[in-house]
């Protein structure tokens, strides 16, 4: 017996044989019923051989109108079945989780058909085998005769050339089976219809021509066809299922078994749940951290001192490799990390005007610190006495000669470059007594939240208080000082030095004097978040500026730029301790630090930018470098934070990829139950990629469904987690899940759990659709 395996080898369609076994040679005609006998028992029909094996064809073997198939690719084969054959099978073969009409619309999805005509040719293919009103059923809805009737629409629905039924009412009764073969004959009106069955009645009764093959050769041929010349060429449209049918068909397989489909996202989604807490609670941590650097340091000034330390140089040297030589045999001398690190700011009159010329939308306060001397003079209980502006004891001042100028423990407050947008003070600062300053000379008392204030503030001002005394508000607020000229407050001696002049009373009576007064007692307002300047006395710079544009004439001033030693104690100075005496005696207005109080926590990035655009093109030498004290705590603590995070996304992870694997598992399971649907498929002219596309579409669902059902547990769980943290730790809505993050985790479970199933899904794509079919 010739098999149909063998067979699909030799038949020509409106062509000529080019191959034949023992000189057999089989052609069919267009529009005719053709039965193929084979002795009976002789087990599974072999048509399934002609579905899975048209791509098998050995060099010349087969020509379709006039066209050989020898350079036929299996994609080709693939659309030559869809195009061209409609199959009618013993058992059906409906894929039951899809409805009546999308089984007859499946093969039409394959050849690009719209979708409106789709379902208008798939209409008429079921209303033309009867079964309209059955049409939004599935197949387990029906009898046998009826799912037939819906494997002949949807070989029918396509409209192909041929017709190939495999024993079409082997699995019916009597009465349906004439039903079947009837309309099967009604069909071959139109195409060519070869039936494969056993059973010789049924052929006799309906077939126009018979075909009995017997021992690899052709018996009987009822009607034999003789070969014409054909001119007819062939065209084929190549297959192609779009990633939405494929969503179509695995979402309408996945909702038959959605107790098991909920458990498999549930399973996936431990990992993604995992992860998701973890962001959230970093994210809240963070949050909260940024809000409190946002309240208490959101003003914290950007510090720009003549002499700094460049971070990234210790930086290189913490990261240096320390070796040691054991054959070393002395000491290696080497400069110091810190000491390569100090940097010098060369604070001149250009970068001061490019700091004035900074957004006050940004930074609309500056402070500056300097070291230039102030010459004040109290008259204290009828006595003229000198007082100094500093929170330094008297002792300790001594032992400095500049200690009343260095500023250490007064508060130089900050001016303001737009007046219309606030002020420093009033922003910040509530009065206790007196009023705010509005000159140069207005002087202000800061004291603490408790009321308290430096002592030694008040006693280098001549008060004669106790730790822990009172001063009235009233004996403080008016306290007025007067502000001597460097000519006025310094005599010169015949050796050429200079000292203070000890005529006190004359000096304070000279009507040039500036009176420097204290006009108001100041503390933080609850709701400042820049509670910066330290208790003591506060003044502006403005008043130091009036100072230094009074002396940087005077005759102390001179005599000190012509001679390398001190005027006042005629110590010897090097150039730089010149320079720093010349500031004191206010021969230059040269700050010692400047301080950038940014207007926000976001302007603060602006204003580190248009610092560092200063720095382009420069040397490291004429570059001016700053201290960022906001940021670099704002550095290490997101660092922290940051590194937490990772460790525990790392552990989390774990999951993730169980879970992927776990998936290729379920994947793997699916394509074993799905066996027969890609058999179907594949007859009905899916490519390999198609069927893959099929399972990727199903791990696609699954990923998604599961990132989903994650994120929504670990935003569920934030609640509970939130009121936990409250109660342990007082802080209040920690745990919050960043949609952002909640959208990356969806995709990064979608793509690894279609990872986890792709290689099944190739598997499923290899599957030989005969043997396919044939699985139970």
């Amino acid at each position: 017996m010739l098999t149909l395996k063998q067979l699909k080898k030799y038949y020509t369609v409106g062509g000529t044989v080019t191959k034949a076994l023992d000189g057999v040679s089989v052609s069919f005609r267009k529009q005719e019923f053709v039965a193929i006998l084979g002795p009976s028992g002789s087990g599974k029909t072999t048509l399934l051989n002609v579905i899975g094996g048209l791509d098998q064809y050995d060099e010349g073997d087969l020509i379709i109108n006039g066209q050989s198939t020898k350079h036929f690719k299996p994609n080709d084969w693939d659309a030559y079945r869809n195009n061209s054959i409609g199959f009618v099978f013993q058992s059906y073969n409906l894929i039951g989780h899809q409805g009546i009409l999308d089984n007859v619309e499946l093969g039409m999805t394959l050849s690009g058909l719209s979708k409106e005509q789709r379902r208008k040719q798939a209409t008429e293919a079921l209303e033309r085998v009867g079964l309209k009103e059955h049409m939004n059923k599935r197949p387990n809805q029906l009898s046998g005769g009826q799912m037939q009737r819906v494997a002949i629409a949807r070989a029918l629905a396509n409209n192909p050339e041929i017709l190939l039924c495999d024993e079409p009412t082997g699995a019916l009764d009597s009465e349906t089976s004439i039903q079947i073969m009837e309309l099967i004959k009604e069909v071959s009106k139109e195409k060519l219809v070869i039936m494969v069955t056993h059973n010789p009645e049924l052929a006799h009764q309906y077939a126009d021509r018979i075909i009995e093959f017997s021992d690899g050769q052709i018996v009987t041929d009822s009607n034999p066809y003789k070969e014409d010349q054909v001119d007819d060429t062939f065209h084929l449209t190549h297959t192609k299922m779009s990633f939405f049918t494929a969503l179509r068909l695995s979402f309408n397989n996945i909702r038959t078994k959605k107790g098991r489909t909920f458990l498999t996202s549930f399973a996936s989604s431990i990992g993604i749940i995992g992860i998701a807490i973890v962001l959230s609670l970093s994210n809240g941590f963070q949050k909260q951290i940024d809000q409190t650097q946002a309240e208490t340091l959101a003003k914290f000034p950007v510090t720009i001192s003549q002499l700094t330390t460049d971070s990234r140089e210790l930086a290189k040297d913490s990261n240096k490799k320390k070796t040691s030589n054991s054959n070393q045999t002395g000491v290696i001398a080497q400069t110091s990390s810190q000491d390569l690190a100090t940097h010098t700011n060369k604070l001149d009159a250009n970068y001061l005007a490019y700091v004035q010329k900074i957004n006050p939308e940004w930074s609309n306060n500056i402070g500056y610190s300097r070291i230039t001397n102030l010459n004040l003079l109290r008259e204290i209980n009828g006595t003229i006495k000198p007082v100094q502006l500093s929170n330094q004891k008297a002792d300790q001042q001594a032992t400095n000669s500049f200690a009343s100028s260095t500023g250490v423990g007064i508060s130089v407050f900050p001016d303001q470059l737009d007046a219309s947008k606030g002020n420093f003070l009033k922003e910040n600062y509530e009065i206790v007594d007196g009023n705010y300053p509005t000159k140069a000379t207005d002087i202000v008392l800061i004291m603490d939240e408790d009321g308290t204030t430096n002592i030694n503030a008040l006693t280098n001002l001549g008060f004669d208080v106790k730790n822990g005394a009172t001063v009235p508000y009233d004996e403080i607020v008016g306290t007025t000082m007067k502000l001597i000229a460097n000519d006025q407050y310094y005599q010169k001696l015949p050796t050429g030095n200079f000292l203070p002049n000890q005529d006190l009373q004359s000096v304070y009576d000279q009507q040039q004097n500036k009176s420097v007064t204290i006009v108001g007692i100041l503390k933080a307002k609850s709701s400042s978040t820049m509670d910066l300047l330290a208790p003591g006395i506060a003044y502006s710079d403005n008043l130091t500026q009036e100072v230094i544009k009074a002396n940087k004439n005077s005759a102390i001033v001179q005599a000190q730029e012509n001679q390398m030693n001190n005027v006042l104690t005629g110590e010897a100075l090097t150039n730089e301790t010149k320079d720093t005496t010349l500031t004191y005696l206010g021969a230059n207005a040269t700050p010692s630090s400047i301080y950038i109080y940014p207007n926000n926590f976001k302007s603060k990035e602006k204003v580190l930018t248009y610092l560092d655009d200063y720095n382009k093109g420069k040397s490291k030498a004429d570059k001016i470098l700053y201290t960022d004290l906001a940021g670099t705590m704002t550095q290490l603590t997101g660092g922290l934070m940051d590194a937490i995070t990772y460790v525990l996304i790392a552990f989390a992870g774990i999951s993730l990829i169980t879970s992927m694997i776990m998936i290729g598992i379920l994947t793997y399971t699916s394509v074993l139950e799905r066996t027969k649907e890609i058999g179907v498929l594949k007859a009905l002219g899916a490519r390999k990629k198609d069927i893959t596309r099929v399972f990727d579409a199903e791990t696609a669902i699954l990923g998604v469904s599961s990132g989903v059902l994650g994120v929504v547990i670990a935003y569920a769980a934030t609640f509970p987690i939130n009121h936990l943290l409250e109660n342990l730790t007082d802080l209040k809505n920690v745990a919050q899940l960043d949609p952002v993050h909640a959208g990356v985790l969806i995709i990064i479970s979608t793509i690894l759990t279609m990872l986890g199933g792709h290689i099944p899904a190739r598997m499923a794509a290899k599957k030989d659709a005969a043997i396919a079919l044939r699985a139970e």
